[in-house]
C-alpha cells in the first residue's frame, strides 16, 4: 500500500521532530506545490488564550522545510536539508486553528536551486510561508533560507 506524499511527510516531522508532534501540526494538504499544516489553538495555547509565538514560528519553519522536503523527493534529490536564516512578522494574535501555508518560490527559483545543487552539491532558497487565523486572514508571514547540502541525510 503506498502512502500519500502528505501522509509520509507528516510521519517523518513526527518521528524525526518530536516537537511536532507534541504540538499536533497534521499535514492538510499538498497540492499544486502548495504544502499546508494545521496547527491546533489546543496544545500551542498561551497564557492569552492565543496561539503561542514560538508554535507559529515552528509552524511557519515546518511549512518551508516540508515543502522543500517534498519538491526534493519528487525530483529525486537527497541531502541535508537545513534553516539557515529567517525572519517572521506577527501580524495579528491567532485565536483559534492555524494553517500555516508555503507556495512555490518565484519563477525560476526553483530550477536555479537544482541547477546550483548539481553544480556544487550545495545550494539555497528562500520560501515564505502565511499563517492563516481561523478567518483565513494573515496572522503571520515568515521568510526563510533552506540550504541544502549533498553527502548528507536523505531530504
Amino acid at each position: 500500500m503506498n502512502q500519500e506524499p502528505q501522509q509520509l511527510l507528516e510521519a517523518l516531522l513526527h518521528r524525526d521532530i518530536p516537537l511536532s508532534r507534541a504540538m499536533q501540526l497534521r499535514v492538510d494538504s499538498w497540492q499544486d506545490h502548495e504544502l499546508r499544516l494545521r496547527l491546533p489553538l489546543q496544545p500551542n495555547c498561551n497564557l492569552h488564550s492565543t496561539m503561542f509565538g514560538g508554535s507559529l514560528y515552528c509552524g511557519a519553519l515546518l511549512a518551508g522545510w516540508g515543502w522543500l522536503h517534498l519538491r526534493l523527493h519528487e525530483a529525486g534529490l537527497h541531502g541535508a536539508l537545513v534553516i539557515k536564516d529567517a525572519q517572521i512578522s506577527y501580524l495579528l494574535p491567532v485565536t483559534g486553528d492555524a494553517l500555516a501555508c508555503c507556495s512555490a518560490p518565484a519563477d525560476g527559483a526553483w530550477e536555479k536551486f537544482v541547477a546550483t545543487f548539481a553544480r556544487r552539491g550545495l545550494a539555497r532558497l528562500q520560501l515564505n510561508t502565511r499563517l492563516l487565523d481561523p478567518r483565513g486572514e494573515v496572522a503571520v508571514l515568515f521568510s526563510g533560507q533552506f540550504v541544502l547540502q549533498g553527502g548528507g541525510e536523505a531530504a
